[in-house]
């Protein structure tokens, strides 16, 4: 793992985090290559924001809770040979229940090269400190649908306030949005924003 690449947690106190593509809850309906501990790992950069973050949330009452950061190219390329398999039908209903999986790329859910093997992108939501239950959002992880975009219709007054207190709370520390998945944010300034690494979540 390159020097400036280190296990979130280990430098954002109080984070919680959850690896979903180390698990069989994603999309792909099993543990994805190259994530072989349920860890989050991400640049000190990312680390410095993320702490930001955390502050500016518990100021709200909210946690954050981290579901990826880097991925490994060699994730993105299973992806992309799973989106190719035929359709089995077992997370269709939970992650992409309008479309089908080739139109995962051609919408923009799935990228061929993703900005998180750049380390400085995570996928996140917040959590009530009081009661460590999950913020409603209107929709969870690697939901692929209309619904999850910033903006979306068909969520209720509570969610889409939830969504903007977690947006507001990132683009204050120095992030990005991306306006097709509601959890999903980029560090701006990141310091890797042309090399895609390919190391193992170990």
């Amino acid at each position: 793992m390159n020097d400036d690449f280190v296990f979130v947690d280990e430098f954002v106190p109080g984070l919680r985090w959850d690896a979903k593509y180390a698990t069989w809850d994603n999309f792909t309906g099993k543990p994805v290559d190259g994530y072989l501990a349920n860890r989050v790992i991400g640049t000190r950069a990312l680390c410095a924001a993320l702490e930001r973050a955390q502050e500016k949330a518990e100021t709200l009452g909210f946690g954050l809770l981290l579901w990826d950061g880097y991925r490994p190219q060699r994730a993105v390329d299973c992806f992309l040979r799973w989106a190719q398999e035929p359709e089995d039908g077992r997370t269709k209903a939970r992650h992409y229940p309008r479309i089908d999986r080739a139109e995962m790329f051609e919408k923009g859910y799935v990228a061929t090269r993703s900005g998180h093997s750049r380390g400085s992108t995570v996928d996140l939501t917040l959590y009530h400190l009081a009661t460590g239950e999950l913020a409603a959002m209107g929709g969870h992880h690697d939901l692929m649908d209309p619904v999850s975009h910033h903006g979306a219709s068909g969520i209720t007054p509570a969610e889409a306030a939830n969504r903007r207190h977690l947006c507001s709370i990132m683009e204050s520390c120095g992030f990005r949005r991306y306006d097709r998945e509601w959890w999903h944010y980029t560090l701006s300034g990141e310091p890797y924003p042309d090399t895609y690494f390919d190391f193992p979540v170990a």
